[in-house]
């Protein structure tokens, strides 16, 4: 029987992708690690807290990994070629850090947000060259998304589905092996905690495993806002939980469990209210002499709460957190005492509760 053989290979196209994969690589290579910075704490506690302050990217926020990483593996998978819109539902950072991406390569780019998006990162993902379609109902951004990329012939980048895998979660210059680097010359190299939110999952995954794979007995804790899924399906161990609510921290907490979230990997979760999350970020941003976003806060929030914990317990060691993006970008939502009025929360019992825990060391709501 005479072979047949089968030719698909466009040469002008693999071009293309050696040549965009060389710029996102490119990126990385212009770009310095992050900060690892240190947060004040009594010298009398024996608890060192860091943050890892992922603002410094070029677009301003930690999704600026994700994005190069997702961009890759599409580019690797032969997922975007040379005229492919990219679409994205997004919150805000990632698709800011994604039309970024988009726009080095010359490629069409569309964000699916909800309409509650703060106006800061909308303007951020248009001054990246890319345009907003908003939906009323947050929980229809990724079905919304993926039938935009159908329709248009463009391709869905799913950051909920793909940012587990997306990242070499080994090592490769990847959050988790920068963090641990940079404690290397601490008085508690090894933390006992890295506290983290969680949205597309991917984060929590990529430390989870790097730390099980460098055998550190680091402990993992994710932080969830309200309305999210994780948290409620953590409680109940079932994983199929939906909540149908967006969260009012962008950036973390999901209306279901999304694909990239790894529980096995999680040793703690915590459940935050929306308002001890905002009255965090002012606190922290008040002592860090800068604003930080909502995000951060909830972070903080779940590292103080450990702090206190290992503070009652007698134990000694550090805690590692992210600083996700900056406060700039919340100017007229979370730093708005008027929006927050309008949302229901009430911040003074937290503030007061956190200024109690900075003279004794005790977080107890």
């Amino acid at each position: 029987m005479e072979a047949i053989e089968l030719d698909r290979c466009d040469d002008a196209v693999r071009e293309w992708t050696r040549t965009a994969i060389a710029l996102v690589e490119a990126d990385a290579n212009r770009s310095a690690d992050t900060h690892l910075l240190p947060f004040p704490l009594p010298v009398s506690w024996k608890i060192d807290l860091y943050l890892k302050d992922e603002s410094s990217h070029p677009t301003g926020s930690l999704k600026h990994r994700l994005a190069r990483s997702l961009f890759l593996y599409a580019l690797c998978n032969g997922w975007i070629g040379p005229h492919t819109t990219v679409v994205e539902a997004s919150s805000g950072s990632t698709a800011v850090s994604e039309a970024y991406f988009a726009r080095m390569l010359g490629l069409p780019f569309i964000a699916v947000m909800p309409t509650g998006t703060s106006p800061e990162k909308i303007s951020l993902i248009e001054f990246q060259g890319g345009k907003c379609h908003l939906v009323d109902d947050p929980t229809l951004a990724v079905p919304e998304a993926r039938w935009l990329a159908e329709q248009i012939g463009g391709h869905f980048m799913d950051q909920f589905t793909y940012a587990e895998r997306a990242t070499d979660w080994r090592g490769n210059n990847n959050i988790a092996e920068s963090i641990y680097s940079q404690l290397e010359l601490e008085r508690h190299p090894v933390p006992a905690w890295i506290v983290v939110g969680a949205g597309t999952g991917g984060t929590s995954a990529t430390i989870g495993r790097y730390a099980r794979y460098r055998r550190f007995p680091t402990k993992l804790c994710v932080v969830d806002p309200e309305g999210s899924a994780f948290w409620q399906a953590y409680l109940a161990g079932d994983w199929t939980v939906v909540t149908g609510k967006g969260s009012r921290i962008e950036g973390i907490g999901r209306p279901r469990v999304e694909p990239s979230f790894q529980p096995a990997v999680v040793d703690r979760m915590v459940h935050v209210p929306d308002a001890a999350s905002l009255a965090a970020m002012r606190a922290g941003s008040e002592i860090l002499g800068r604003r930080v976003g909502g995000s951060t806060g909830t972070n903080l929030w779940g590292a103080f709460g450990l702090i206190s914990a290992m503070l009652a317990e007698g134990r000694t060691g550090s805690v590692v957190t992210l600083i996700c993006d900056g406060g700039e970008r919340y100017a007229h939502t979370y730093y708005s005492d008027e929006w927050v009025a309008a949302q229901g929360l009430h911040l003074a019992p937290y503030l007061a509760t956190l200024s109690a825990f900075f003279a004794t060391g005790s977080l107890r709501p």
